[in-house]
């Protein structure tokens, strides 16, 4: 258990393109709206995750990324509650647009491993969470308007309490085997 897990492909997520935030934020509702879809995003991808993981009888993976699933559930119910007078916001036709394509909170699919464990689960989510963080950090930065400024350094400070949240879970949680993928018995394919 001391030995260093190989890492799961989803850990390696936090190298992927990072978002710049949108130049057209209009306001603080606009920006608000794009940070209520990006909770929204992570919300159906978990559950995504969860559903590939119970397909492949990892239960306990698939318990884990629900679970991440609600709390994201909870932080967009937070901001339509607080900050969009409690109704969900008109979206533009097709939806948020994000420079990487996806929102910078939603984890990517491709990086699944059928014999993933929580660490590898909990490794993805602190990729999401931090990639969450850099994106509001750099807003805060970067914007015009005062109110979007304060809405972004808020929004950052609960991805970085969500940061801590996640990294304390993974101190906790065992490191898999150096052979944690190996599987005795591999699926088949047939042609």
């Amino acid at each position: 258990m001391g030995r260093k897990a190989k890492t799961s492909p989803k850990a390696r997520a936090s190298g992927r393109k990072k978002p710049d935030p949108e130049a057209s934020v209009t306001d603080e509702a606009d920006f608000m709206t794009r940070a209520w879809t990006m909770e929204l995003e992570a919300v159906e991808r978990y559950s995504t995750l969860a559903d590939a993981m119970e397909e492949h009888n990892n239960r306990e993976v698939a318990e884990l990324f629900r679970k991440l699933s609600r709390i994201e559930q909870l932080h967009a119910d937070q901001i339509l509650e607080e900050h969009l007078s409690k109704r969900p916001p008109v979206l533009p036709p097709g939806g948020i647009r994000w420079d990487a394509g996806e929102g910078p909170e939603t984890a990517d699919p491709g990086e699944l491993h059928y014999r993933m464990q929580p660490y590898h689960a909990l490794q993805i989510a602190l990729a999401c969470e931090q990639r969450a963080c850099q994106f509001f950090n750099k807003i805060a930065r970067s914007a015009t308007l005062p109110a979007v400024r304060k809405a972004a350094r808020e929004m950052a400070a609960e991805e970085a309490e969500h940061v801590q949240l996640v990294e304390d879970w993974l101190k906790r949680t065992p490191v898999p085997e150096r052979d944690w993928d190996n599987d005795p018995d591999p699926p088949v394919q047939f042609d």
